[in-house]
């Protein structure tokens, strides 16, 4: 017993150290990213914690789904997105960022919280970033004084920064083209969580500008009437709609799964 003990203890010890590093300073592509340790992730997202969890296989599906896209040539940034308020993008959005990173590949992917609103992805992260997208668009601070990453070296956040006047009027200006054309040639992926479509503008601008979107669907709870509504702003927008996500989805697993995975 006290051997297990002692071997636990080394094991949480090593991992300590390892996550204590903070605002170490690496180079990556000439920009140089602050990486941010003893973090407080939230559970849910659950790719970070378990990447064979049953909740993390499917994030794995939808991966798959979107690198088997266009015949192997699928979208690299892209949009994700929601009719209404609360059906679960951010936790799509960060759940599918880690799962991309995963890759046997190890790509660089960026995630960017363009929810110049309410921005959460900083919240679920346990990061009190004070620059963000916000702050970069105002040209208030550079962008490599915002990115982030956690400990995984090829996943790099942006966080939203501060609330602004104009949220709109900055996403639809020429810098945010700008950061986004340099985000491309420096990350493999670049996933952009934005506002719901319904309810601002904001998801139609950045939409336009990337390959695509995304839209999250809680099963139960949204309408068929306010998804197709909010697949004809996408439209108008110029956006294209890649797909859906269904989210709180309950099913029963059965036993041989279960015992396979």
């Amino acid at each position: 017993m006290g051997k297990i003990t002692s071997a636990l203890q080394k094991a949480a010890e090593e991992r300590f150290d390892r996550i204590e590093k903070i605002s170490r300073i690496r180079e990556r592509d000439h920009l140089i990213v602050k990486k941010i340790g003893e973090s407080k992730v939230d559970a849910n997202v659950v790719t970070y914690f378990d990447s064979k969890a049953l909740i993390s296989e499917q994030y794995k599906i939808l991966r798959t789904n979107i690198l088997s896209m266009n015949k192997g040539k699928p979208p690299r940034s892209f949009i994700i997105t929601s009719s209404v308020h609360s059906e679960g993008k951010t936790v799509t959005a960060l759940n599918l960022a880690v799962c991309f990173a995963q890759a046997v590949n190890k790509p660089k992917v960026l995630l960017v919280d363009a929810d110049l609103r309410r921005g959460r992805v900083g919240k679920y992260l346990g990061v009190h970033q004070r620059s963000g997208l916000s702050e970069i668009l105002r040209g208030e601070t550079k962008l490599e004084d915002a990115l982030y990453h956690l400990d995984i070296d090829n996943l790099t956040v942006l966080n939203a920064g501060s609330v602004p006047e104009n949220p709109a009027e900055l996403l639809a200006s020429e810098t945010m083209k700008d950061f986004l054309a340099t985000a491309r040639t420096r990350f493999d992926f670049v996933l952009i969580d934005t506002p719901p479509i319904i309810l601002v503008t904001d998801a139609g601008i950045i939409g336009a500008q990337a390959e695509g979107a995304f839209m999250v669907i809680q099963a139960g709870r949204t309408q068929r009437g306010i998804v197709k509504r909010a697949e004809e702003l996408l439209n108008q927008s110029h956006t294209q709609l890649l797909g859906h996500v269904l989210t709180n989805i309950e099913y029963h697993l059965p036993e041989y799964i279960y015992r396979y995975l």
